[in-house]
C-alpha cells in the first residue's frame, strides 16, 4: 500500500461529537431572540472519484449520475453553498441573533457556528463539505470552537421549547409580506429547501407560508428573511 496522502486542510480532525445539547440548556434559552433557518433536503453527498472523495455535484458528475441514472437535478450542492454564503454574512448573524442547521437528503444533519467562515470559491466549499461528512467535526485550528459539527437526528432536538416552526413553500395559501412573520423578542424557525426540485415535506412544523407570488431560490428567501429580521431586530 502506498503512503497515506497527507490532507493539505486549515481544519483538524477531531472524533464526533455524539451528545445532542440537553434539554435543560435548550430551554434555559427558549427566550432568547433568535432566528434559526434549517436548510432541508440539502444535496450534499459524497463520491469517490479515483483514490479520493469528492462532492458529487451536476456539472462535475455527469458521468457518474448518468451510469446511475441519476437526475442531474438531484445532485445542487451549490444551492446550499449560496445559501449558506448569503446567511453567514448577513447582518443578522454577525449581530448574533442566527443559528442555522443543514439536513441533507441522506439525513446527515449538521449545525452551522455562527463564526464560520465559508468558502466563496466552490472547490474549497466541496472540499469542507467532504471533509466534514467524512470526519463529523470541524475546527479551526486545534483546541479551537468547533465551526461545524454532524449531529444526532432529529433538529427538534435542538431547537427551544415552544419554538414556532414555519415550513417555506410557493405551494403555501395566501402570501406573508416577511416583516408579518418577526416576533417581537422569542426564537422561531424557518425550513427553506435546498434543493432545485421538489417541495420539503417536515412533519415538525406547524405552518406553511409563501413570501411571494413566484417561486424563490433558496438563497433569495433566505436574503428576504434575514432583511425583515434586520430591520426588527437590528436597526
Amino acid at each position: 500500500m502506498g503512503k497515506k496522502r497527507e490532507h493539505k486542510s486549515e481544519y483538524d480532525e477531531n472524533e464526533y461529537d455524539i451528545a445532542p445539547k440537553s434539554f435543560k440548556e435548550i430551554r434555559a434559552t427558549s427566550t432568547k431572540k433568535r432566528l434559526i433557518i434549517i436548510l432541508e433536503n440539502a444535496q450534499l453527498e459524497t463520491v469517490k472519484v479515483g483514490n479520493k472523495y469528492e462532492l458529487l455535484s451536476n456539472d462535475r458528475h455527469s458521468e457518474i449520475l448518468k451510469k446511475n441514472n441519476r437526475d442531474p437535478g438531484s445532485s445542487r450542492p451549490d444551492i446550499t453553498h449560496q445559501c449558506l454564503l448569503m446567511l453567514q454574512d448577513s447582518p443578522l448573524n454577525k449581530n448574533g441573533y442566527l443559528q442555522i442547521y443543514v439536513h441533507t437528503e441522506k439525513n446527515v444533519l449538521m449545525e452551522i457556528h455562527r463564526q464560520t467562515k465559508i468558502p466563496t470559491d466552490f472547490d474549497e466549499f466541496a472540499e469542507l463539505m467532504v471533509y466534514l461528512l467524512h470526519k463529523n467535526k470541524v475546527r479551526a485550528s486545534k483546541n479551537a470552537s468547533t465551526l461545524l459539527k454532524v449531529i444526532k437526528n432529529p433538529v427538534t432536538n435542538y431547537l427551544p421549547a415552544g419554538c414556532q416552526k414555519i415550513l417555506m413553500s410557493f405551494s403555501a395559501d395566501g402570501i406573508k409580506d416577511p416583516e408579518e412573520l418577526v416576533p417581537d423578542n422569542e426564537p422561531i424557525a424557518f425550513v427553506i429547501g435546498a434543493m432545485a426540485h421538489g417541495q420539503v415535506k417536515a412533519d415538525y412544523t406547524e405552518e406553511t407560508v409563501s413570501i411571494n407570488s413566484l417561486p424563490l431560490s433558496g438563497a433569495l428567501t433566505c436574503t428576504e428573511l434575514c432583511l425583515a429580521f434586520e430591520k426588527k431586530w437590528t436597526r
